[in-house]
């Protein structure tokens, strides 16, 4: 089961979502888990991974699988995923603050690369990386968008967990942290957490630079963002 994102799309809170919420531990595609290694396993609900990929596939139990990867030969085409979709201005916005985190004069520069990145392995540039995990479409690779788990984060997993696990349990008693609560553990990497972030944060250059993207274009259409009359 893979839990698919570009970076800094929510997918920390996703996984962190899950284990509040039905007890699961997710590990990574990546031979270190850095993120949980910032803010504490137990916060992410970090586990290493319990085998090789095809392993994993042959057991009888759901393993979740945290990657910022676009869909690749790792991934089989009958493998679940949870799809988890951010406005890619929001998201490159988000990302290249984080990297310019100590020395914020960079962040320009940081924001400028990310939107230019072009690679078909790895992570790859925004549109490209969405584009592989959205199309074709599939009935188990869910969508989920980063604004509906944010806002409701139980109404948006059930229907999701229902098609991609079922035989998952909600815990009766479950709580979900907070962004404010997460803020206060790491006020760095949970940032501001909402839709619309780039409208103050992404100068008028780089969002006309993000649109010139033929994948940023397709990826945006797809998610039913319209292109701006002045991008």
């Amino acid at each position: 089961m893979w839990i698919a994102s570009f970076p800094r799309s929510g997918n920390t809170f996703l996984r962190i979502v899950l284990h509040r919420l039905y007890g699961v531990t997710t590990s990574t595609v990546y031979d270190v888990d850095g993120v949980a290694e910032r803010l504490g396993r137990d916060l992410v609900g970090s586990t290493d991974r319990p085998g090789s990929l095809a392993e994993m596939r042959a057991g009888d139990e759901p393993h979740f699988v945290k990657t910022h990867r676009q869909r690749d030969a790792d991934v089989a085409e009958d493998d679940p995923a949870i799809c988890l979709v951010r406005d890619g201005r929001d998201a490159l916005v988000s990302w290249a603050r984080q990297a310019s985190e100590d020395d914020p004069a960079t962040y320009e520069d940081e924001l400028r690369s990310k939107i230019l990145r072009v690679s078909t392995a790895g992570t790859g540039s925004w549109g490209s990386n969405v584009l592989s995990w959205l199309r074709p479409a599939a009935p188990h690779r869910v969508v989920l968008r980063y604004e509906d788990l944010i806002r409701d984060p139980r109404a948006a997993l059930t229907p999701i967990i229902a098609t991609v696990a079922p035989s998952l349990a909600r815990r009766p008693d479950a709580t979900v942290p907070s962004l404010d609560e997460l803020r206060g553990h790491d006020d760095r990497f949970f940032r501001r957490g909402r839709t619309g972030s780039h409208r103050d944060e992404l100068p008028g250059e780089l969002h006309r630079l993000f649109w010139s993207r033929p994948d940023n274009r397709a990826a945006m259409a797809l998610l039913g963002c319209p292109e701006p009359d002045d991008a």
